[in-house]
């Protein structure tokens, strides 16, 4: 049985994540058409169930926030908006599952989740890999010439993958122009 949400491409989801006060987010416009309802209705359900959705979870964002936003993504997407867009973290996305309990929803819900694991699992390994070639440099301690040109190569390439400019973004980051 194919899920109501499989015609939803992980690169979609991916292009609603934002980066907004340091924080991964996805907008309350975007979730509620990732969940085919109306924004209004979405947000009628979180303040209905505003106990569930505390600051770290849920928050509006400010007038500059939405500027930058309507700046690096166009005006006409964002036509008609009358209030400042509530952005959901990860457990705010994740406790929308238990106010929003549609089918469609909830298969929604399951697909942000794995992207959003799927991200940190890919800085996580990034970071890991960083620490275990400081272990191997600090245990040799540059007994090689040889293996000290490898480990500065080693430290190239890894400046040249931490550059931003060589990184693949993944959503949004509000405030960069």
């Amino acid at each position: 049985m194919e899920s109501n949400a499989a015609i939803i491409t992980d690169e979609v989801v991916i292009s609603k994540i934002y980066i907004i006060r340091n924080t991964k987010v996805m907008l309350d416009k975007d979730l509620a058409e990732l969940y085919q309802v109306t924004t209004g209705n979405l947000n009628k359900s979180v303040f209905r169930n505003k106990t569930r959705f505390p600051e770290d979870f849920m928050f509006q964002l400010y007038e500059e926030e939405f500027k930058n936003l309507i700046f690096q993504n166009g005006i006409s997407s964002w036509g008609g908006t009358r209030k400042l867009p509530y952005a959901f973290t990860e457990q705010g996305v994740a406790m929308l599952s238990g106010v929003l309990r549609s089918e469609r929803a909830i298969q929604v819900n399951i697909r942000i989740m794995r992207i959003f694991t799927r991200i940190k699992h890919i800085l996580n390994n990034h970071s890991d890999l960083n620490l275990e070639i400081e272990k191997i440099k600090k245990k040799l301690n540059n007994h090689d010439k040889n293996l000290e040109i490898v480990f500065n190569y080693l430290d190239e390439l890894i400046g040249k993958q931490t550059d931003p400019k060589h990184l693949p973004e993944i959503g949004f980051v509000v405030g960069k122009g």
